[in-house]
């Protein structure tokens, strides 16, 4: 077989990716018809650069559960070639190797990188990895944050000194170095990690179960089966994400961890989860320490609410613009330190074809090959790109609202 031109490659590489565009597609239009009832998010959609950047985040979400589920990649990211080396984009695999995988695709789309892996199912596969951790990491920072940021404000006096003492003593270090602190295999190996997953892991917990019990306070008999039922569940959960096969904390018997996390991922996340959280706190008690003066609150303290209630749905509802809008921008800065970490080879392993490792795998060709470290920067690039123009068209509609 003759190598593809660059227009039989990208045509072929659209191809593939039909699955992306239905699910593309049929996401927006759905999105656009009922965008009235949808609240800030079908507003989102009357703006051109929210939009645009819904559009980038989405084909990358759409990209990384797809090939998940292996409708995309052509070849195993992992596996090796020798023959397939530095190869450039459209070069033919079955050509090269002489016996192929009846059942391979016959093409290296975007070429081979420095130890022979197919550039383009490591991009799919890296999205997965991305998808997997930032969103996560920064929803579970907000839990945090928002958990020790409203009653920092709303109290204030030892508490808020105390709480934003040690925030600020996080803040003070490099994040950089912060982060190389975290996942440096000296570090990983005293089980540091696994304790501080074990206690920021409960945040959640303690945030679903103060929501819920401040909401139905009022009403015992609802409120203790959707707290028992919340609390098993959350619970469980819990106890699978800290539970570790051959670890620190090995706390469930295998037939009842849900989950098998690879040390690298579950330390790269503590690390963003820890990192991201001071700065949450701040944000969550400057926009508290605003609200708690409006009337509608000393109207809900002189009807006789609760202090959680008061916080949790009178200010926090009233804070969900910013903050939603700094949630996109801070998944965009998740998304650039993991690729930093994957660049210096710090956190996950060594042959993960997330983004930053792969960058940096072909940047030591780079004046020689482009192809192994442009399409993996590329995809970094849209990324965040797309986050910024999303946080951006939520703020304009936030402002209006």
């Amino acid at each position: 077989m003759e190598p593809l031109s660059w227009g039989e490659i990208v045509l072929r590489i659209l191809g593939l990716l039909t699955p992306v565009w239905i699910g593309l597609v049929a996401t927006i239009a759905l999105s656009i018809a009922f965008k009235r009832r949808l609240g800030l998010y079908g507003k989102l959609f009357d703006s051109p650069i929210g939009m645009v950047g819904f559009g980038l985040v989405m084909f990358w979400v759409f990209t990384a559960i797809f090939g998940a589920m292996d409708l995309i990649v052509t070849h195993d990211a992992l596996s090796q070639s020798a023959s397939m080396k530095n190869e450039p984009p459209g070069t033919p695999y079955s050509k090269l190797i002489g016996d192929p995988d009846p059942d391979a695709y016959p093409f290296y789309l975007l070429g081979g990188d420095n130890l022979g892996r197919d550039v383009f199912s490591r991009v799919v596969d890296g999205a997965w990895i991305v998808i997997q951790i930032a969103p996560l990491a920064t929803l579970f920072a907000f839990m945090v944050g928002i958990t020790l940021g409203l009653p920092a404000a709303y109290y204030g006096g030892r508490l808020d000194t105390f709480l934003s003492f040690l925030a600020n003593l996080i803040l003070a270090f490099p994040v950089i170095l912060l982060f190389y602190l975290l996942v440096t295999p000296e570090i990983v190996a005293t089980g540091i990690p696994s304790y501080m997953a074990a206690v920021m892991f409960v945040f959640p917990i303690l945030f679903a179960t103060v929501l819920l019990n401040s909401r139905y306070h009022t009403r015992p008999s609802v409120r203790t089966p959707v707290l028992a039922a919340v609390i098993a569940v959350l619970g469980w959960l819990y106890l699978s994400l800290i539970s570790e096969r051959a670890g620190a904390l090995e706390v469930l018997p295998s037939w009842l961890d849900l989950f098998d996390i690879p040390g690298g991922i579950l330390v790269v996340f503590v690390s963003v989860v820890f990192v991201n959280s001071p700065t949450v706190f701040r944000i969550v008690r400057g926009i508290a320490m605003d609200i708690k003066t409006r009337d509608y609150v000393a109207a809900a303290q002189t009807r006789g609410e609760g202090a959680w209630y008061i916080m949790l749905w009178e200010i926090l509802p009233n804070a969900r613009g910013p903050l939603i809008v700094d949630f996109c921008l801070r998944v965009g800065y998740t998304t650039i330190l993991l690729g930093t970490l994957g660049f210096f080879g710090l956190g996950l392993p060594p042959e993960s074809p997330d983004w930053g490792s792969t960058i940096n795998e072909g940047r030591k060709l780079l004046s020689i090959y482009l192809h192994p470290a442009l399409p993996p920067a590329l995809a970094l690039l849209s990324l965040v790109l797309g986050l910024n123009l999303l946080a951006d068209g939520l703020r304009e509609e936030s402002l209006r609202d």
